[in-house]
C-alpha cells in the first residue's frame, strides 16, 4: 500500500479556533455537511423498520433496488435493471475501496480529476496502485489504467461535464479496457447547467458496459448521518462487486434501506431542500463577489469555488478573521492553491451572518 497522506482537515484547526473567537460565533462553511432536518417521510420509514433483528442483505431489499431504479428513470432519464443496483454504506466507503474491490494493484494507475475529492487518491493508495490526477485523457505508458473516476457536478468546483466530454471518456476507457466510475452525488443540484449521468443514453449509447454510477442521499435528502448511497451500471461489474462485498460484510442496515427507499420514492422533500440551497446560494454568492472574490465554475452542487487572487491559506485566514471558516483549495489538489471552497450547507441564519460580515 502506498503511504497515505495526512488527514487534510486537521490543518484547518487553528483557523477554526480563530473563527470561533468572533463575537457573533463561527459560520462554518468548510465541510459540506447537511444541517437541515431529515424529512418526515424518511424518519417514519426508519422507525417502521426499526424492529430488524436479522442480518440485512448485502444486495439490498427488492424495494430499495426498485426505488433506486425508479428514481433514475423518473429524474434522470436513465434506465437500469433493479437487479443491477447495489446499496452502499455511504458513497465515501465505496470511493475509498472501489480500486481494491476491482483488484486494482501495484503497477496500475487510478485516474481522477486534477481538482478532486481527496478520497479518489486515498482509494488508489489503499489498493497499492498509483494515483494519477489529470483532466486529460493520457496516452498509456507502461502502467495499466483499469479505473477512471469522473465527478460531475464536481466537488470542489461545481463544474458540470457536458455529454460530449463524458462520451469521449467512455470511448477512451472502452478502447483501453478501463472501468469508468462516475461520482454523481450532486446530480440533482444543477443551478446554471443541467448535469447528466454517465449512464444516460446520450453519453453511453445505451450500453452500460464498463460503467458505474455512484449516488448518495446525503445531499438530496439530508441523510449524511444514515450513510446511504448506491451504485449501479454494468450488471456484470455490480455482480462482481456484490460477491466481494458479501464476503467483507459490507451491509447497509435494514432500517436504513427502508429509509432510503422512502427517500428515493419521494421527490417533494428533495425539491424543498433544493429551494433552501438555492436561496442560500443567491444570498452568499453576490456577497462574496462584492467583497472581492471571483466565483469560478460553481454551476452546480453545494459549493462556491472562489478566489480573491491570493493564496488559498491567506484567503482562509482573511475569512476566519470575519468568523467564517472555509476550505483551502489545495485540499483538492495543487491546482487549487489559489482558491477556497465555500459550502452552502449552513442554516439560513448562519448564511445571513456571513453575508453581513462580508459587507
Amino acid at each position: 500500500m502506498i503511504g497515505l497522506p495526512d488527514f487534510p482537515w486537521d490543518r484547518l484547526t487553528p483557523y477554526k479556533e480563530l473563527a470561533l473567537q468572533h463575537p457573533g460565533g463561527i459560520v462554518d462553511l468548510s465541510v459540506g455537511t447537511p444541517v437541515d432536518p431529515v424529512p418526515d417521510v424518511v424518519r417514519r420509514a426508519l422507525a417502521d423498520a426499526s424492529d430488524s433483528p436479522g442480518y440485512p442483505l448485502t444486495y439490498g431489499s427488492e424495494r430499495l433496488r426498485a426505488a433506486a431504479a425508479g428514481w433514475l428513470r423518473r429524474r434522470h432519464g436513465v434506465v437500469v435493471d433493479a437487479a443491477a443496483v447495489l446499496p452502499l454504506i455511504g458513497s465515501k466507503e465505496f470511493v475509498a475501496w472501489l480500486p481494491t474491490l476491482l483488484g486494482v494493484g501495484p503497477g496500475e494507475r487510478v485516474i481522477f480529476p486534477e481538482l478532486a475529492y481527496p478520497t479518489y487518491d486515498v482509494g488508489a493508495r489503499l489498493a497499492g496502485a498509483e494515483p494519477y490526477a489529470t483532466d486529460g485523457l493520457v496516452a498509456l505508458g507502461p502502467e495499466r489504467v483499469p479505473l477512471v473516476w469522473v465527478n460531475s457536478p464536481s466537488n470542489p468546483t461545481g463544474r458540470v461535464l457536458p455529454a460530449e466530454h463524458l462520451r469521449k471518456v467512455v470511448s477512451w476507457a472502452r478502447e483501453h479496457g478501463a472501468v469508468v466510475a462516475s461520482d454523481e452525488c450532486y446530480i440533482e443540484l444543477g443551478w446554471e447547467e443541467e448535469p447528466i449521468s454517465i449512464l444516460h443514453p446520450d453519453v453511453c449509447g445505451g450500453s452500460h458496459e464498463g460503467l458505474l454510477a455512484v449516488h448518495s442521499l446525503s445531499k438530496r435528502s439530508n441523510l449524511a448521518g444514515y450513510r446511504a448511497g448506491f451504485v449501479t451500471g454494468d450488471p456484470a461489474l455490480v455482480k462482481r462487486l456484490l460477491e466481494v462485498r458479501k464476503h467483507a460484510g459490507m451491509m447497509v442496515p435494514a432500517p436504513v434501506q427502508a429509509a432510503m427507499a422512502a427517500a428515493l420514492d419521494d421527490d417533494a422533500h428533495a425539491a424543498e431542500q433544493r429551494t433552501r440551497y438555492a436561496a442560500r446560494r443567491a444570498a452568499l454568492r453576490p456577497a462574496l463577489e462584492a467583497a472581492g472574490w471571483r466565483i469560478e465554475h460553481s454551476a452546480a452542487g453545494l459549493y462556491l469555488w472562489a478566489s480573491d487572487g491570493t493564496g488559498c491559506w491567506d484567503q482562509v485566514r482573511t475569512l476566519a478573521e470575519k468568523g467564517i471558516l472555509v476550505a483551502p483549495g489545495e485540499f483538492y489538489g495543487t491546482a487549487g492553491g489559489g482558491h477556497v471552497r465555500i459550502a452552502l450547507t449552513a442554516s439560513d441564519e448562519r448564511i445571513g451572518a456571513a453575508v453581513l460580515r462580508l459587507q
